[in-house]
């Protein structure tokens, strides 16, 4: 009897055991590794002001980081965009709809709160921000005709890295620009992968780098 083909199998099923084992061990160091390259993180520098992203997800840390920053001396001024309005919110504003506060008061007493002054927090209507790209071509001229020339950008940790990217490709003529990821921000780098929030929000981060890549491949062409 032949014996050849049932040692074949046997082979086989080592490599597949060899394999397995190799990438159970593996596994968290590379998605580690996919989590730490999306933290860009440039602690240590100073700038004119800090802007606060509004576009993303948790907001709040990057506020709460954004003063921090201030009362640390690393900032002289906060800057925070926002009020955003879809179609809806127009055809509600134009029946007559109101806001019971204007769109930014909210973050400006939480800044007041954590020890920045009103009168250091610069705010900015960006209606139509949707993204980052967005946001940041909305916001930027708001700084150069402020006279802010260097700017912290604080976001949340898996933002950190592409909103760097994306800020220095578009205004990094007119502006020096680092980033600062938001510390009460939640995203573990190196165990994303036990919480399915945090799984979303780096499969969201590594689409939105392939997108943004598409596009800047199809406006070059």
């Amino acid at each position: 009897m032949d014996d050849r083909p049932r040692s074949g199998w046997r082979r086989l099923l080592l490599v597949l055991v060899v394999l397995t084992t190799l990438g159970w061990f593996a596994a968290p160091q590379l998605l580690g590794a996919a989590g730490r390259f999306l933290v860009s993180d440039d602690r240590t520098t100073s700038a004119d002001a800090a802007v606060v992203l509004a576009t993303g997800i948790e907001y709040y840390p990057r506020l709460i980081e954004a003063a921090a920053l201030y009362r640390e001396g690393r900032v002289a001024r906060v800057v925070i965009d926002g009020n955003r309005k879809t179609d809806t919110v127009r055809w509600l504003e134009a029946q007559g709809f109101v806001s019971a506060t204007t769109w930014d008061e909210d973050s400006r007493r939480i800044l007041e709160l954590l020890g920045v002054p009103r009168h250091h927090v610069l705010s900015v209507s960006a209606e139509d921000a949707y993204d980052t790209v967005s946001e940041s071509r909305l916001v930027a001229p708001a700084l150069t005709a402020s006279g802010i020339d260097s700017i912290l950008i604080t976001t949340s940790k898996s933002h950190t890295r592409r909103a760097g990217y994306i800020w220095r490709r578009l205004h990094g003529d007119s502006l020096t620009i680092a980033t600062v990821a938001a510390r009460e921000d939640p995203f573990q780098p190196d165990g994303w992968w036990h919480s399915g929030r945090q799984i979303r929000w780096v499969l969201a981060e590594y689409g939105a780098w392939l997108y943004l890549h598409w596009k800047l491949l199809s406006a070059a062409d």
